[in-house]
């Protein structure tokens, strides 16, 4: 029986670098398709770990691959992966280097890192839909800002604008659309629409996060947002804190968005207005406020129920 093996992987568009915390593991490239990643899947030791970066689309169909074969696969916040380069002493970066440090840093810290959950058909569309939303509004923002003082343009840069306009509106259609045909999503957006401040767009992330992967509780799930405050302290010292930001950063726009429009509603606005007595600048009462409603968005989804402004100060 082979003994299983730590493997990093280093993803590009068109092709992948696998190396091994093995030292008789000769490091090699292959094809970036299906064909060419199930061949070399087939030959791995059964129980062997896999361990890639975040990039994209470019990962996603070695990792649904390798985890429909039964291994054990880690998509890993490349950020990690540079501070750990750096912290092994890791100098030069290539996509050999790139893959071995990937290996050693799966082979150590394996039992610790959460294993790849593949969403459903469903839940990719929908994520694929929020994102090019967010892309375009982004670009929306942009463009008028970058148009704004050029009065010779104001017709055409409107036109484009009001292009981008209908195709934000095409794409929630289609969300809502989705939405209609799956039951389980439906209902769960009901819950958590129910939440003032929460609409189509943030339930729609909210409930795609939710769904897919099992938080154990509130914190686990603010934490997975990057909205949880991270402590600077040493010896006598209380540093600032600062928030972590480890989660998607789409989610936690949406989060602050819907604070935003919470604050002014009758069940929110006493607690944003209490925060902002307390000395908080209206961003960090915001802040506050986005943290508090990721608690009660994971309660009314974990609970199945709705929003009961009641029950907000058991919710903290």
């Amino acid at each position: 029986m082979q003994t299983p093996l730590n493997i990093g992987v280093d993803v590009a568009k068109d092709q992948v670098v696998v190396a091994c915390d093995d030292s008789t593991f000769t490091p090699r490239s292959i094809r970036n398709c299906r064909t060419a990643l199930s061949a070399w899947l087939r030959r791995l030791p059964a129980g062997s770990h896999i361990g890639l970066e975040a990039t994209n689309v470019y990962h996603q169909c070695l990792a649904d691959l390798a985890h429909a074969m039964g291994f054990a696969v880690f998509v890993l916040n490349p950020k990690d992966l540079h501070h750990y380069a750096k912290g092994v002493g890791r100098r030069a970066k290539t996509d050999r280097v790139d893959a071995e440090v990937i290996a050693r840093y799966v082979a150590h810290e394996h039992q610790k890192l959460h294993a790849y959950v593949p969403p459903s058909p469903e839940q990719r569309l929908m994520e694929q839909l929020l994102r090019r939303r967010a892309r375009l509004v982004s670009l929306r923002v942009a463009l008028q800002a970058t148009m704004a003082e050029l009065s010779c343009c104001r017709t055409q840069s409107k036109a484009v604008m009001l292009q981008l306009d209908a195709l934000v509106a095409a794409l929630e259609a289609q969300l809502k659309q989705l939405l209609k045909h799956s039951e389980t999503s439906r209902q769960a957006q009901l819950r958590l629409q129910s939440i003032p401040g929460v609409g189509l767009i943030v339930g729609a992330g909210l409930s795609v996060a939710l769904q897919r992967l099992p938080f154990k509780s509130a914190d686990a799930f603010v934490a997975f947002t990057g909205l949880d405050p991270r402590p600077c302290d040493s010896g006598k010292k209380v540093g600032r804190r600062r928030l972590s930001k480890r989660g998607p950063s789409e989610l936690r726009r949406l989060l602050f968005n819907a604070a935003m429009a919470a604050s002014c509603t009758k069940a929110w606005k006493s607690f944003y207005q209490h925060h902002r007595q307390r000395g908080l600048a209206s961003t960090e009462a915001l802040i506050v406020l986005a943290r508090k409603i990721a608690r009660t968005a994971w309660s009314v989804f974990h609970h199945q129920t709705t929003f009961d402004p009641a029950r907000l100060r058991a919710l903290t």
